[in-house]
């Protein structure tokens, strides 16, 4: 039996649907490509910044932080562009120059723990407490010594560089202030939650 002419209707339709589909295809291209492009265009976080208003970065720190002065305390620290997702901060400050030791590792001067998110900065004289009050905790800086900060005491000689670091976590470490925490307990704790980092160096000797 031969052939019909093709139903014009059933080519119409047929079409149409051609034509639709290569326009959502190509909306959707576009879509992918825009999305590509603004990904590509963002700006990176900036980094994480650590400064003090007590000496500048690298610079000689003052005896009044140190063992030279009367009442020594700790200096002033600030901070900013913390990364998203932070929820503590951990800061470590100890003396490079006591490297290598076979005894043990570098002199420990100051540490604190699960410092809130939401502070970006540390005055002047940080209470000796073991528990702040905004539930940062000091741990003993070395054996035998106070609670808090423990002012740079280099002897005369060359300069001895003092390292702060400042590390922003994506949790908050799990430490009993009673049980008197040591810096590799701590350390240990922090591998893996480490989303930004800053540093700020003090030199010192008598």
């Amino acid at each position: 039996m031969p052939k019909g002419p093709p139903d014009r209707k059933r080519l119409d339709c047929t079409d149409r649907m051609a034509r639709h589909l290569t326009v959502s295809a190509l909306a959707a291209t576009v879509v992918v490509m825009l999305s590509i492009a603004s990904l590509a265009q963002a700006p990176p976080n900036p980094p994480m910044v650590l400064t003090s208003s007590s000496f500048p970065d690298g610079g000689v720190i003052p005896d009044k932080y140190t063992a030279n002065g009367a009442h020594p305390g700790s200096f002033a620290l600030s901070w900013e562009n913390a990364p998203p997702g932070t929820l503590s901060f951990t800061l470590i400050m100890h003396d490079l120059d006591t490297l290598p030791r076979k005894t043990g590792p570098d002199n420990l001067h100051w540490m604190l723990i699960n410092i809130p998110a939401s502070v970006h900065a540390l005055p002047e004289g940080v209470p000796a407490d073991a528990t702040l009050p905004d539930g940062t905790i000091q741990p003993v800086t070395q054996a035998g010594r106070a609670i808090g900060f423990l002012p740079p005491g280099a002897p005369p000689g060359p300069y001895h560089h003092y390292l702060i670091e400042l590390y922003a976590l994506d949790t908050k470490l799990k430490v009993d202030p009673a049980a008197i925490p040591v810096r590799s307990e701590i350390l240990s704790q922090m591998e893996g939650h480490v989303i930004g980092k800053a540093f700020y160096v003090g030199r010192f000797h008598k």
